[in-house]
């Protein structure tokens, strides 16, 4: 056990993001996600949501400052009149927790596999959520 690391950040978890560079991505994906299918490195995180996965992560993980936009979400398809509320929760969450003014960008959903398939790895979630997938690019700690 060690003290201030959340619950939710499983063993596992904590050993990727540990071993995760600069640059490296790292993919939040909702239950419906081909996670298995998509990345080397899977971590399963069923029973747990992207806004908790997220809030915990943000408390460890830094955004790459360096980069435009740190934070990709997959984009609504054309023609889908889906809601997307989760993303407000999104926006909310990295607010309280950095000061990037404009950390989103959006990812056509092929474009945004093909992205997954590069990235470090993929944390598995059961969120319910439609297009509740995020990629997330770490930073560097400068203190």
């Amino acid at each position: 056990m060690l003290k201030g690391i959340p619950k939710i950040i499983s063993p596992e978890l904590m050993k990727i993001l540990m071993e995760m560079g600069h640059g490296d991505e790292i993919v939040l994906a909702d239950g419906n996600f081909p996670a298995a299918s998509h990345g080397a490195k899977v971590v399963r995180c069923d029973g747990h949501g992207t806004i908790a996965l997220l809030e915990a992560l943000l408390l460890l993980f830094p955004l790459d400052t360096y980069t435009k936009h740190p934070i990709a979400l997959m984009d609504v398809v054309k023609g889908d009149t889906v809601e997307t509320p989760i993303w407000k929760e999104y926006d909310s969450i990295v607010a309280n927790n950095t000061s990037i003014e404009e950390p989103f960008e959006y990812e056509e959903r092929f474009a945004f596999y093909e992205r997954a398939k590069k990235a470090y790895a993929i944390v598995a979630t059961g969120e319910k959520a439609l297009y509740a997938n995020v990629i997330l690019k770490k930073g560097v700690i400068s203190e």
